[in-house]
């Protein structure tokens, strides 16, 4: 699949890594700018403004998960991690910082650019819902719009956090199981990963329940998956 006028940051001190990964993203038409630490490549994005970033979290002058949160100040491009950490906690706190995706190291090529092409036809699609409005509880979702506000004020939500949202008000007082809400949001090359789905349903309650431990509309079906209800 060519990728014409796309623009991919690669952050990472592997230079081996940087070197295999933009020669496979170059033959797919892509622009990859490299960067060996974490300041040169948030200079890189800040100064191309990229459809796409890869950052590895153990960098030699920054903390990686820093970096991701500095980097969502300004930016909802969709950013993969690359990482040689596989614990649970660690693929959890570089999601809560705002990462879209982890890849754990050794990875393959192949997978890598399934999933960066995934993540570019989802960013592509967004938006192109009809004009449906949902309402439950002081939330209105105006799906045509991209827009949620909570008693009349927007609501800041992160790319992965509205797509997250958005699934559930389409299929609003259905039961969504864990692998339907993965593969909807994610791919289905993240079917299994319950941990994404529990921390992006907590970061959806913080931002929309009046009290998130103890959630009205983002229901928990225990061992199966989430229901939105009371809509309208």
């Amino acid at each position: 699949m060519r990728s014409p006028n796309t623009t991919v940051v690669l952050i990472d001190d592997d230079a081996c890594i940087r070197h295999f990964v933009r020669a496979s993203l170059t033959d797919e038409g892509m622009a990859v700018f490299e960067a060996a630490t974490g300041m040169q490549g948030l200079s890189e994005a800040a100064t191309r403004r990229p459809d796409l970033l890869i950052v590895d979290v153990h960098l030699p002058d920054i903390d990686g998960i820093e970096l991701i949160r500095e980097f969502r100040r300004w930016s909802t491009s969709p950013l993969i991690v690359l990482s040689s950490m596989d614990r649970e906690a660690d693929k959890v706190a570089a999601l809560n910082a705002g990462a879209d995706d982890y890849l754990t190291k050794p990875f393959g090529l192949p997978e890598l650019k399934a999933r960066i092409h995934a993540h570019l036809r989802r960013q592509a699609c967004e938006g192109a819902t009809g004009a449906t409005t949902i309402c439950f509880g002081s939330i209105v979702v105006h799906l045509g719009e991209r827009r949620v506000t909570r008693e009349g004020r927007p609501v800041h939500l992160s790319r992965i956090e509205y797509r997250l949202l958005a699934e559930l008000v389409r299929h609003a007082n259905q039961l969504m199981t864990h692998d339907e809400l993965l593969r909807a949001v994610w791919g289905p090359a993240h079917a299994k990963d319950h941990h994404y789905l529990r921390v992006y349903v907590g970061h959806l309650r913080q931002r929309l329940e009046r009290d998130p431990t103890h959630p009205e509309h983002i229901i928990t079906e225990a061992g199966t998956g989430y229901r939105l209800v009371g809509t309208r």
